[in-house]
């Protein structure tokens, strides 16, 4: 039985392990600590810790400055704070002068659950994906949450991983090794693409699963790098597939299903053959509402039965 874990648990015993052999890594935290996980570094290295308060723009501002004088600052809030009341300094303190600021957003997306629309973050992939420099990161477990969180380290520019609190089974063995930009094919099959990205990736499994027993064959791809997109995963698979479907738990505007529309819609003016149709299930242009999280899913059709209903539907 595959082992269960929130991405944002990794990340926060991650974090810890990273503090012990970088002494250049600092944390700030917008008073949720104790939800981010950040709490594991603050008890550690405290000198290296700083609750910033309810005050999320300070909070960017003042990892800004860290990372101007040499610090690698991982700055941490709610997904729907940091990147909705932060866009602004983020855009101008951060991502115009490319600084090595990590960005992590906990409790990410529909799952976020009974906490409802002010907290769930829909829309925070579309608005870091937008900005020049910004790398965009939706690990799908812990293994890859572990390693994205010291990848980032060394990245030379600045980051934005979004965690969540929803239970994720493990996807990958310890033999996987996590790089930014490539996206990594979880199941193959030539009758449809799925690509999908954080919690959603599990449930991409569980609706290939359910398509095989009708003779379809999925080929499920992890994207954990929203951006730069894996264009060359992308490409191979129009050319195989039937039909192309992106899953995230996030808006389908501006996400995963945009970047993907994007990458395909160049292939047939750069004289490719015409790639197969495009699938994009998500919150389809609405706000969250309160409710727990399975509930949410099951709603807004990201279920792996739903999932694979939909697909079905598309192939007829």
């Amino acid at each position: 039985m595959a082992e269960w874990t929130q991405t944002r648990d990794a990340y926060g015993q991650a974090l810890l392990e990273l503090g012990s052999r970088r002494p250049e890594v600092v944390v700030l935290d917008a008073d949720l600590y104790k939800s981010t996980r950040t709490v594991f570094f603050r008890d550690a290295y405290p000198e290296r810790f700083i609750d910033i308060g309810i005050s999320e723009a300070d909070m960017v501002s003042t990892a800004a400055g860290m990372a101007s004088c040499g610090l690698i600052p991982y700055a941490n809030s709610f997904a729907m704070f940091v990147t909705g009341v932060c866009y602004m300094p983020i855009r101008t303190q951060i991502a115009y002068p490319s600084l090595p600021v990590k960005l992590i957003g906990s409790s990410s997306g529909l799952t976020q659950g009974p906490d409802g629309a002010s907290h769930q973050s829909l829309e925070d992939i579309s608005l870091m994906r937008s900005l020049p420099n910004m790398v965009v990161l939706s690990p799908a477990d812990d293994l890859e949450t572990r390693q994205a969180t010291w990848a980032i380290a060394d990245w030379p520019g600045p980051v934005y991983m979004r965690l969540g609190r929803y239970p994720v089974p493990r996807l990958f063995d310890e033999g996987y090794c996590f790089e930014i930009g490539k996206a990594v094919t979880l199941r193959e099959g030539s009758d449809v693409a799925i690509f999908s990205t954080g919690h959603m990736s599990c449930k991409a499994l569980d609706a290939a699963e359910l398509l095989a027993r009708d003779r379809i064959e999925a080929r499920v791809v992890n994207v954990s790098t929203i951006k730069p997109l894996d264009e060359a995963v992308v490409r191979e698979a129009a050319q195989e597939a039937a039909l192309l479907v992106s899953v995230e738990e996030h808006s389908i505007i501006g996400g995963l299903g945009s970047a993907i529309a994007e990458c395909v819609s160049g292939l047939a003016l750069s004289g490719a053959p015409t790639p197969p149709p495009l699938l994009r299930l998500g919150v389809r242009d609405a706000f969250g509402e309160s409710g727990l999280a399975d509930e949410l899913l099951e709603k807004h059709r990201l279920t792996g039965a739903l999932i694979a209903e939909d697909v079905r539907s598309a192939l007829r």
